[in-house]
């Protein structure tokens, strides 16, 4: 994934954002999350959207396993900025971390994983 020059970008911790067709696209970055850095997202993203939920299409990038805390911290804060997420990645990589976040629970909003960003934006598009 190559990051536009056409629009405003911008840059978080653990991930780089811009608008597309409607849509917040997030290119996610390898740090360890923790609450602390978490928090500062949602900060960010909410400040990106105005405060408004938006579908994310998020390019998965492998980082390393979070924390209980910080996966239940993650799974709250979904539905307070996002509408719904589309997961692009590697074959495998978004079943283990869907696995990993929700596997007591099902997602607090609609999520799908997808191998390309064609399918993934198709399929965005109805939350826009």
């Amino acid at each position: 994934m190559t990051i536009p020059t056409d629009r405003k970008i911008y840059e978080g911790e653990i991930a780089t954002y811009w608008f597309d067709d409607g849509m917040l696209v997030s290119l996610s970055k390898s740090p360890k999350r923790t609450v602390k850095n978490i928090t500062a997202n949602v900060a960010l993203v909410k400040e990106i959207t105005g405060n408004q939920r938006v579908p994310l299409l998020i390019y998965l990038s492998n980082s390393p396993v979070p924390n209980k805390k910080t996966r239940e911290f993650s799974t709250e804060q979904l539905p307070v900025i996002y509408s719904a997420m589309a997961m692009i990645s590697k074959p495998g990589l978004s079943k283990f971390i869907m696995n990993i976040l929700f596997a007591l629970k099902p997602p607090p909003i609609p999520i799908k994983n997808f191998t390309n960003d064609v399918e993934a934006k198709k399929w965005l598009k109805q939350y826009v």
